[in-house]
């Protein structure tokens, strides 16, 4: 339990220590005026409280993915625990936070408008195409995953939830920001909350009353525990299975909703950083609690190669240390988590769309011309095999997160700050992201060859980018 409870300690004391360092880094001011301030259109430019926009940016970057990617993740053992907690401070919220903030400085423009300022217009043309992929595959998956278990829970047939969820889905992108998701997000906030908080009080209960033990990070588990460490490689596979809970790129696109909102940056720490160490901690609660109901991370290998998905191990851990509560909250966990990343990732798409059309969009008769295509598409991506697609997405994301790093340390260069503490997590994953590429199997998106080539490939392509980056600075 020692690593467990240190692990939590670190992200939160980060949050008050590394977190002030970050702020103050990129110099947060009450006294400049936010885009709500300048820009209200009662749509998406809308004053919201502080606390709403937390909770609101927490379930937007969150979903299933600190559940499902932190169980999976889990699978590779204690070395998961690692990644969570140095990715979260230094990667994941500064990311957050530097994608929310810029922003705001830049009227709450969506990300490739950010990203074109300062990687220029070509990096700005791909981004484009990059995001509306990834925020049209995760808004279509998660109209396809609650549709199909709520079909199973009901006995319904899965296209008339399909109809209800896209019915949702579609006001909550038309609709202004503060009259669905200002509303009902608290709701559900408290829902996914309460879920993680149970699930790690009872985990512990059961520690202290000997029916659980928690495995300790020690110089054994310094290694990659996955049943099949062949195919399954550490590095750089666990680090793009686990990205909600320690970087995600997929939360670059949604923070500038938030950005629209907010009316001080005062507020940008507890709304961007905080929501991503939140994310954190709720992901090293599910990947503790899937090693520790297992009896390790043998025996989570053993039941996720018997057939065991993460959604399986979610209802089937609710249900063993909640009872029958535990089923309700599976239930509302499994189906609400998705959800709340569907709607936001249709309505980003919409933003994103406006940004780069620059189509105004505070009458509804916008809002529709650009809504209804969209939703169309979505619509027919549904009626598809998606696994080929959706493959993609978990490497596209971290590719996403990568130039967002760099993105952030260039606006450092332009403001004379030193850019270390954003080029040099920048490095890193682009070494992550084409090693990913040329190591990880077919299946899983990459070319499946031998994993030093990866690592050869992926260093070289690391420090080349960064010395171009340091070649331009001095430009």
């Amino acid at each position: 339990m020692i690593t467990f409870v240190v692990a939590v300690l670190l992200l939160i004391g980060a949050y008050f220590t590394y977190g002030k360092f970050v702020e103050r880094f990129f110099g947060a001011s009450s006294a400049i005026p936010t885009p709500v301030k300048r820009l209200a259109d009662g749509v998406d430019y809308v004053e919201l409280k502080p606390w709403r926009i937390f909770i609101i940016q927490f379930l937007n970057i969150a979903g299933l993915g600190p559940i499902f990617g932190a169980i999976m993740g889990a699978a590779y053992g204690p070395m998961a625990y690692i990644w969570i907690v140095v990715g979260c401070i230094f990667m994941g919220a500064s990311h957050d936070y530097f994608s929310g903030m810029l922003s705001i400085r830049n009227d709450g423009k969506s990300l490739p408008d950010m990203v074109g300022k300062y990687l220029g217009s070509n990096i700005k043309k791909a981004m484009v195409i990059i995001t509306a992929f990834l925020l049209m595959a995760v808004g279509v998956a998660f109209v396809n995953g609650p549709a199909n278990l709520m079909a199973v829970l009901t006995g319904m047939k899965m296209m008339y939830w399909l109809y209800i969820i896209f019915v949702y889905y579609i006001l909550a992108t038309l609709l202004p920001i503060d009259k669905i998701i200002g509303r009902i997000y608290p709701l559900f906030g408290g829902i996914l909350l309460f879920m993680a908080v149970a699930i790690g009080g009872a985990m512990i209960f059961k520690v202290f009353n000997g029916t659980v033990t928690m495995t300790e990070l020690s110089l054994d588990s310094f290694r990659n525990m996955h049943s099949n460490p062949g195919v399954n490689v550490l590095f750089p596979m666990m680090f793009v299975v686990i990205s909600c809970g320690a970087i995600s790129g997929f939360h670059a696109t949604q923070s500038p909703m938030m950005a629209r909102c907010m009316t001080d940056e005062k507020y940008g720490r507890p709304s961007f950083y905080g929501a991503m160490i939140a994310e954190g901690i709720v992901a090293l609660i599910w990947a503790t609690a899937a090693i520790s109901y297992f009896g390790g991370a043998d025996g989570l290998n053993i039941a996720a190669d018997g057939g065991k998905t993460p959604a399986i191990i979610v209802n089937e851990i609710c249900n063993s240390w909640l009872g029958r509560a535990g089923a309700i909250i599976a239930i509302l966990g499994v189906v609400v988590c998705p959800i709340t990343s569907g709607d936001t990732a249709f309505r980003g798409l919409r933003l994103l769309l406006a940004d780069a059309f620059k189509y105004q969009q505070k009458p509804i008769k916008n809002r529709l011309i650009l809504a209804i295509p969209m939703f169309v598409v979505a619509y027919l991506l549904c009626n598809l095999d998606f696994s080929t697609i959706w493959k993609y997405v978990g490497i596209i994301n971290q590719v996403l997160a990568t130039i967002v790093l760099w993105t952030a340390a260039a606006y450092a260069v332009t403001v004379k700050k030193p850019h270390w503490i954003l080029s040099v997590p920048a490095t890193f994953l682009t070494f992550i992201c084409v090693s990913y590429f040329f190591i990880a199997p077919y299946k899983a998106g990459g070319l499946s060859l031998d994993p030093m080539i990866g690592y050869i490939v992926g260093i070289i392509v690391a420090i080349s980018v960064l010395i171009i980056f340091l070649n331009r600075k001095k430009k």
